[in-house]
């Protein structure tokens, strides 16, 4: 069987990174065309080694790595890292926020499962994390939640009732909830977006010029309202009440 072909100059990001052996470490990494890959970085714990001031978490990179033996193994080797720069490392609660997202990528993506779009809107929202926009980071906290459920195929319509497929009343108040989708809210939830804002954020996704962009501006207003409820709908897709992004933290300042 030929090997497989090595992979050069490929755009990603580190998601995360555990001890391999003394001297090498396992990165999990999100990349632009070959989706989120797995990778041993040998000798990046030594004093001395290239990787060690590159292999950072919310960093765009450029990576070259082989796969090894005839491919079919789950963990490749790096052989090269570029930092390709552009901007610092978030801190404080955009730093938080990053780690929060990269737990989501870790639990939701598949292996090998290519999404460039939405590798392009997570190093959008990483130049704002790093930017300091404190204003914005909950809308882009939103936008980034609901283009990954959607690009995950998640995401139930947002123009209709998900159990029904009855048309939204804009006056109406409707919850998203992680078992039923769409529905008319009642008094027991906890928050809820009115039918015509629902319909706002659906048109926003469904721009196939600037999805990001149009999702963003459509999340400003209801931000507040829609982070319980997709974290909700997030934590029940990640089988798990609770996120590690705390842990996150931890390792991330170990490195």
């Amino acid at each position: 069987m030929a090997a497989a072909k090595r992979i050069s100059d490929e755009p990603a990001f580190v998601l995360h990174s555990y001890d391999w052996s003394e001297s090498s470490l396992i990165l999990e990494v999100f990349c632009r065309r070959q989706g989120r890959v797995a990778l041993v970085a040998k000798g990046a714990k030594k004093p001395t080694s290239n990787f060690r001031p590159v292999l950072l978490p919310l960093q765009p990179l450029l990576l070259t790595y082989s796969p090894a033996g005839d491919g079919s193994a789950d963990i490749h080797t790096l052989k090269g890292a570029e930092w390709v720069g552009g901007h610092v490392m978030p801190t404080g609660d955009a730093l938080l926020s990053g780690m929060y997202l990269n737990e989501l990528l870790l639990r939701l993506l598949a292996r090998a499962d290519p999404h460039a779009a939405l590798f392009d809107v997570y190093a959008g929202v990483v130049r704002v994390l790093a930017s300091e926009h404190g204003d914005a980071l909950e809308p882009v906290l939103r936008s980034f939640e609901l283009l990954l459920l959607r690009e995950i195929g998640l995401l139930p319509s947002l123009d209709v009732q998900t159990m029904t497929l009855a048309p939204l009343h804009a006056g109406t108040r409707y919850a998203l909830v992680p078992e039923g989708g769409l529905r008319t809210a009642s008094s027991s939830d906890r928050a809820g977006l009115l039918g015509s804002q629902w319909q706002a954020l659906q048109h926003a996704l469904d721009d196939e010029t600037a999805s990001y962009t149009a999702t963003l501006r459509a999340c400003a207003p209801v931000a507040t309202e829609l982070k319980p409820q997709l974290r909700a709908v997030l934590q029940y897709h990640c089988g798990s009440p609770t996120l590690r992004t705390r842990q996150l933290m931890i390792d991330l300042q170990a490195l």
